[in-house]
């Protein structure tokens, strides 16, 4: 009964909210705390009703307006559910859905997760949602996906976290998602002992993918949690020499006055990469007063996510509708098809989640974008799971298309500028703590 009595109440919010226009076609008006609290409720909704329906967990993808690429709709991501399951925590603590269902959904994910294909511990890139096998991403990935994996050990940390003070059979829960994490074999994933980690290793292939990560993109979350890791944990050099490459990670470049102070991943040394690799890691991770040898992680997110703003107030390519109410770049569904959008690959198209999800840096700027969606692009861009993934007002075009990669940051990057939930839970874990310490890190929370 309980059950049913949500969902009436839900489908009611839904009839009341969905459309963003009154009777007249005028803008809805909401106060800033109401307008949040409708983002992230539409947003969790692609985690939880739009679930696969066997695991639990986050379909790659979901399209409103046409057929599923490369048949599919039953394909479910690591990192995109790991995402979720934060999402889930949000949606608890938010009262979407009680603490009940949110459990049975978390033993349903958790069991899942134990029987599914796994390699040293990582999970794929993706699965077969009906089957858990994994399922190709590309010639060589077929295998363990180290840090597709580590979105999801950062999300199951902070489950543990939530439910270890709980009931018997929460505790239960919490020692699952537990081990589950430290089973995973980051040594294994330094090829042969190196100082650095691989992002591939395939049973068929081997390491042929030969892909090390070094930074700076989204991966940091990586070396963190090899790093603290009490199972499978690698030293410190591993991250100093790997990572951030014997300290060439550093820059002293800046654009539009805003220090960029770690070397992207992009081809000019003064770029900055797509506004996800400053979501990502950050979910459970609290770049606030976070500083190592490298980097002020905190102004380092910052001043990426104003550099993007202040590039689409410049707009130098013409593109309609850029400006301070829309703004921010990043791996999206593009006109040309998927593309990591940044200032120097720019195609015309603003991913909403890229504002959205840096709400903690920008709270004032990232609220007049979802204003700018929600009231002036209204249906166009606002659908069943929250803001479309992507649009281009220059080409006329607004796909009803979800990327569980680009909503999972939305409702948990704003729900630590709210409360800081999932920061307090992921740094609450004792052997983050001592991995951070253990990398030379700094943080009023360690």
């Amino acid at each position: 009964m309980r059950v049913l009595l949500s969902i009436a109440l839900f489908g009611l919010f839904l009839a009341c909210h969905t459309t963003p226009t009154n009777n007249e076609g005028q803008p809805t008006s909401l106060s800033d705390d109401s307008l949040l609290t409708l983002v992230q409720r539409q947003t969790f909704q692609y985690f939880w009703e739009g679930a696969e329906p066997v695991s639990g967990m986050a379909r790659e993808r979901i399209h409103i307006d046409g057929e599923y690429p490369q048949n599919d709709e039953d394909v479910v991501t690591i990192g995109g559910s790991g995402f979720g399951l934060m999402a889930l925590l949000v949606g608890i603590e938010r009262e979407f859905i009680t603490r009940q269902e949110g459990v049975e959904r978390f033993e349903r994910v958790i069991g899942y997760l134990e029987k599914a294909d796994r390699f040293h511990g990582a999970w794929p890139h993706w699965l077969e949602g009906p089957t858990g096998k994994a399922k190709p991403f590309s010639k060589n990935d077929n295998g363990g996906d180290l840090v597709e994996t580590a979105f999801m050990a950062q999300a199951l940390i902070c489950v543990r976290e939530y439910f270890q003070q709980g009931d018997e059979y929460e505790k239960q829960l919490a020692a699952r998602a537990d081990a589950l994490w430290k089973a995973i074999e980051w040594d294994w994933y330094r090829q042969g002992g190196q100082n650095v980690l691989y992002w591939h290793w395939s049973p068929t292939a081997g390491w042929a993918a030969n892909h090390p990560i070094r930074g700076y993109d989204e991966c940091l979350i990586t070396y963190i949690l090899a790093a603290s890791s009490p199972t499978h944990g690698v030293p410190a050099e591993v991250y100093h020499e790997g990572w951030a490459r014997g300290g060439a990670i550093k820059s002293n470049a800046e654009r539009y006055g805003h220090p960029i102070e770690l070397r992207h991943n992009v081809r000019d040394s003064t770029g900055v990469g797509p506004l996800f690799w400053s979501h990502y890691s950050y979910l459970g991770l609290n770049p606030k007063g976070l500083k190592d040898r490298y980097a002020d992680y905190w102004q380092l997110n910052t001043s990426h996510a104003l550099i993007h703003r202040e590039y689409c107030i410049e707009n130098p390519k013409g593109f309609k509708g850029y400006g301070p109410n829309a703004w921010g770049l990043t791996a999206s569904y593009s006109i040309k098809g998927y593309a990591a959008h940044n200032p120097d690959e720019d195609l015309g198209v603003i991913a909403p989640t890229a504002a959205l999800s840096s709400f903690p840096y920008t709270p004032e700027y990232s609220m007049e974008v979802i204003r700018y969606l929600y009231e002036h692009l209204g249906d166009k861009v606002w659908g069943k799971y929250g803001f479309y993934d992507a649009y281009s007002e220059t080409a006329d075009w607004f796909p009803q298309r979800y990327l569980a990669i680009d909503q999972g940051p939305i409702p948990v990057m704003i729900e630590n500028y709210r409360s800081g939930l999932l920061w307090k839970l992921f740094m609450g874990a004792p052997e983050i703590k001592e991995g951070l310490k253990k990398l030379g890190f700094e943080s009023p929370e360690i």
